[in-house]
């Protein structure tokens, strides 16, 4: 029983503690605890994964450093492998499945964005405003998926149409033939408090058939609301989606 009393109190400390040490933020002085990029990461996923519109590239450096994270406890996991210690093999077992999770929390968040991308490259690289939304190997990911896309088009049909026709961002008429994601769809939100923290609610200006409104959510309670409503508040952390 002493045994299995001092391999939980191993595995009960702050696991994060050389990771904070070793990738400290000196944004605005504060320390990234990995507890709160776990947190951040995993909102970041599901409010990715809650909407057809691609969201804006965490500019915090979060996935760089739950990156950092990541390959800091697979070089402990290849310290501590074949080390014949049971209290020690149990840590291993504890350190590996939580590096699984963060690792299917990193890659599923990428593929969303990637598929988000491969479904809107020309949208989203044809506006200035909407292109800053991608990291920089995001960019070089959808302008070569774009490059593929056209010279797939023009081997397959576009080549015999007539030059002014082969353009697949043309807006003669004034209608646009790029597409975007739907902005109107219905998400379910969770309020978060308004800026700055308290249990001020966070007012939501709906838009109706018959007329619009505002509607003031409050912390903790979870509506449903067109995206292009309650973008704006998402994107300030007012508001997750659920």
């Amino acid at each position: 029983m002493d045994d299995i009393s001092d391999i939980l109190n191993d595995v009960s400390r702050d696991p994060f503690a050389e990771y904070d040490a070793t990738y400290a933020s000196i944004d605005r002085g504060r320390l990234h605890s990995g507890q709160a990029d776990l947190q951040a990461l995993t909102r970041a996923w599901i409010n990715e994964r809650g909407t057809t519109e691609l969201l804006p590239w965490p500019r915090d450096g979060l996935i760089e450093r739950v990156t950092g994270l990541v390959k800091l406890q697979i070089e402990t996991v290849e310290t501590m492998t074949g080390d014949m210690d049971p209290k020690t093999n149990f840590s291993l077992i504890i350190i590996q499945t939580e590096v699984e999770r963060w690792k299917f929390l990193i890659r599923s968040y990428l593929r969303a964005r990637i598929a988000k991308i491969d479904k809107h490259a020309l949208y989203y690289l044809s506006t200035p405003t909407l292109q800053e939304r991608m990291s920089e190997m995001e960019v070089a990911y959808a302008t070569r998926h774009q490059q593929l896309l056209h010279n797939h088009y023009l081997s397959s049909f576009l080549g015999s149409f007539p030059i002014q026709l082969q353009n697949l961002n043309d807006t003669a008429g004034g209608i646009s033939m790029i597409g975007g994601p739907d902005e109107e769809g219905a998400v379910f939100v969770r309020g978060l408090g308004a800026r700055g923290g308290g249990d001020e609610g966070v007012v939501v200006h709906g838009r109706s058939t018959d007329a619009d409104g505002e509607v003031e959510v409050a912390r903790g309670e979870v509506v449903v609301a067109r995206w292009a409503d309650v973008r704006e508040h998402v994107e300030r952390g007012e508001m997750e989606l659920v």
